[in-house]
């Protein structure tokens, strides 16, 4: 690790030497004073000397060093960690900056501490990344000063990284430990009762409180003299499909991350939770034309393959083609399979343009789309009117949001599942979805 060490004057130095001039001013019209205040002078000089010697006498003083992730999750808070440690035998108060990514826009990375002979101490600080690919990290700055306070000298401990952002794996960890835990209806994943049987039969077990008594196996009952019910299982290998729109209305930004990123972390969550309840999970982007198609598996690795692909994945300015889209599907997917499409959707008329694709796509498949509120129509509608155009805005904002539950009716009109959800539910309001889908027996 290279160290660059630089000298750097305080302000208490300058406000030192500011009084000072002061002081020569007064001692030219007072000559008596001219002596004391040489005197007092190369007191100070002397005294910037000493700084120097303390700071400079002992080699490499300091020791800092960043500790960042391999990749960072994007539209998480993801945390870095300083460690500093003071080597002089003084105590020494330190400024430290560190040289984050030009993405973050950020130039206020600065802490302040004061640290004793031998001391260490790790300072943690979080870094919320909006968008996806590589950020590049450079150096972390020490500025120590000694109890003298005059001089400062830095150390510049290179550390020139590149870190990838990558779509929200700790959201997606955040959902696979509260699954292990049982504690999913801690974040909004509902509990689904079971309609119906279409599930396979696993075995015959004893009923436990909490059973559906309409599982009740009353033979086995009979013959074991207790209540024994019929264990079902989920049915398994159904191929869940994540069709991801790329186009111009994904562009959109919800508190700093596009909608193309909420469904991109969406889609990695609905992947695992698919991929857990032994269902092969695939990925199919598009726009103007067809972007990356992984088809639906169910290996170790497919995790791994999906993350890849989201993490390419960026918006363009065209108009998506829903045509290509269902030629694609046509020709590429033969199974029955669970679509869940991430779009959007401000008209009834932009759906329309889209909606005899749509319903070829649900006569083959089960069709789920997902398109999202706009949340600055609903801050706008929650506010009291007061003046005409006040009045004006809040009608358009009215239209707007029937259009939306228009677009809803609509789809259910024909069949098509969908859900309307704000972005940053849209993760919960998805899975949730599924699971139902997975009740239901649809799936």
């Amino acid at each position: 690790m290279r160290n660059i060490k630089s000298l750097y004057l305080t302000n208490r130095l300058f406000i030192c030497i500011g009084a000072f001039m002061v002081f020569f001013i007064v001692a030219f019209v007072e000559p008596f004073l001219f002596a004391p205040v040489q005197l007092l002078f190369f007191g100070l000089l002397a005294l910037m000397v000493l700084d120097g010697l303390m700071l400079y006498g002992t080699k490499d003083a300091i020791f800092a060093r960043r500790d960042a992730p391999e990749r960072l999750s994007n539209g998480d808070y993801n945390d870095l960690f300083i460690y500093v440690v003071n080597r002089y035998n003084f105590k020494c108060d330190f400024e430290i900056i560190d040289e984050i990514p030009f993405q973050f826009q950020k130039r206020d990375v600065l802490f302040t501490l004061s640290l004793n002979k031998s001391e260490t101490k790790i300072i943690r600080y979080q870094l919320r990344p909006t968008k996806r690919g590589e950020y590049n990290f450079g150096a972390v700055n020490v500025y120590a000063k000694s109890p003298l306070g005059l001089i400062r000298r830095r150390y510049q401990f290179s550390q020139n990284i590149i870190v990838p952002v990558y779509p929200s794996y700790l959201q997606l960890r955040q959902y696979e430990l509260m699954a292990i835990s049982h504690r999913l209806t801690d974040i909004g994943i509902k509990r689904i009762r079971r309609i119906g049987h279409s599930m396979e039969f696993e075995q015959i077990r004893d009923y436990v409180q909490g059973d559906d008594y309409r599982t009740v196996n009353w033979k086995a009952t009979a013959r074991k003299a207790q209540m024994m019910v019929n264990a079902y299982q989920d049915e398994k290998s159904q191929h869940v499909y994540s069709l991801i729109d790329k186009g111009r209305v994904m562009k959109m930004p919800f508190e700093g991350l596009t909608l193309l990123d909420y469904a991109i972390n969406a889609s990695l969550v609905v992947s695992s939770v698919a991929l857990h309840k032994q269902d092969k999970a695939g990925v199919i982007t598009f726009a103007n034309k067809i972007g990356d198609i992984l088809p639906a598996e169910r290996k170790s690795s497919q995790m791994n393959r999906i993350n890849d692909v989201l993490y390419h994945q960026q918006t363009q300015f065209l108009e998506s083609d829903y045509e290509l889209l269902y030629a694609t599907i046509k020709s590429r997917i033969s199974q029955r399979s669970l679509l869940i499409l991430y779009t959007n959707y401000e008209t009834i008329n932009a759906m329309h343009r889209h909606l005899k694709f749509l319903r070829k796509l649900a006569t083959q498949h089960l069709l789920l789309v997902v398109f999202f509120e706009n949340t600055e129509l609903k801050s706008l509608l929650d506010k009291p009117a007061r003046t005409t155009e006040e009045i004006y805005m809040k009608t358009v904002a009215e239209k707007f949001r029937f259009e939306k539950k228009q677009i809803v009716n609509e789809l259910s009109h024909y069949g098509i599942q969908s859900v309307l959800t704000p972005p940053e539910q849209l993760t919960i309001n998805a899975i949730n979805k599924y699971l139902e889908f997975k009740s239901r027996g649809l799936i």
